[in-house]
């Protein structure tokens, strides 16, 4: 990170000649007595430091987009690189920008401070994960996992951290942690399904797929993964349905373009391009261009 240094020069212009001819003139006019006591300069004002923001204007902050919230959280940890909070959240801002180099150093940086910090942990490993490198997720999210025995997120994580080094049934195992911590959980659902997928099993990944957008709590994620998912089966109505219900018009027919291309029974066409919707490090296309 770059700080910003303020620079301050102040140019002092004495005209002495014209002073001592002033002074020779005001003598030979009148007596002098005692001179005057020169006028103290006032003393320079020390530069005001600056404030981090309040406890309202950070909570504010997390909900601007994540080019915004990167710039607030960049001024936060120039203030005080120290402020493990700002940095954990810096690294969040990057990670859903897809810096995931610049977030897992960010993260990182806030491990230095507190190494047992676990949204510091979690941080760092969902940055490994969104490059692509579960390697080095799994030591973060494991010291994670332990700290919080109760919580499903790091299992949910470790799980997308062993699909990526291909440790498939290491994978399987902690989902099912996960899901008996939080049954029928969707995003645990979803990991599990898009990690069939990859391995070519999409019937799998379908039925589980549809168990998670079943769920009340489902986000726009798991019905995306199941778009792609009916995509790669060739079920192309329901596909394009579900994507012109849940993407603007220009994003649906860049996916739905992407699909047709995945579908079976097509001519072996140019390598597609990459969806345009927003694509979660859990998801199909992340695991499969992970090597999956």
């Amino acid at each position: 990170m770059c700080r910003n240094l303020a620079l301050a020069a102040t140019a002092l212009a004495l005209a002495l000649g014209a002073a001592q001819a002033a002074q020779a003139q005001a003598q030979s006019m009148t007596p002098v007595a005692s001179p005057p006591q020169a006028q103290a300069q006032p003393a320079q004002a020390a530069p005001q430091k600056k404030k981090k923001a309040s406890a309202q204007e950070r909570i504010d902050a997390e909900r601007l987009s994540p080019m915004a919230r990167a710039a607030f959280w960049v001024r936060e940890v120039n203030i005080d690189p120290t402020d493990v909070v700002a940095n954990v959240r810096l690294a969040s801002a990057l990670r859903a920008l897809g810096q995931y180099s610049d977030a897992a150093e960010s993260a990182q940086r806030a491990l230095v401070i507190d190494p047992k910090n676990f949204d510091a942990l979690m941080e760092t490993a969902r940055a490994y994960v969104g490059e692509g490198q579960g390697f080095y997720a799994i030591d973060p999210v494991t010291r994670a996992a332990a700290m919080a025995p109760k919580d499903w997120r790091p299992l949910s994580l470790l799980g997308v951290a062993y699909s990526q080094v291909k440790r498939g049934d290491d994978a399987q195992a902690v989902w099912r942690q996960a899901l008996a911590l939080s049954p029928e959980n969707p995003a645990v659902l979803s990991n599990m399904a898009m990690a069939l997928a990859v391995k070519g099993d999409a019937a799998g990944a379908e039925a589980l797929l549809r168990r998670a957008t079943a769920r009340p709590d489902a986000t726009l994620q798991e019905r995306q993964n199941l778009t792609l998912v009916l995509g790669i089966e060739g079920k192309l109505p329901e596909a394009e349905k579900l994507l012109r219900e849940d993407l603007p018009p220009d994003q649906a027919e860049a996916n739905l373009v992407y699909l047709k291309r995945m579908a079976p029974n097509q001519a072996a066409p140019a390598p597609p391009p990459a969806p345009t919707a927003a694509v979660d490090p859990h998801s199909w296309a992340a695991l499969k261009g992970a090597g999956g």
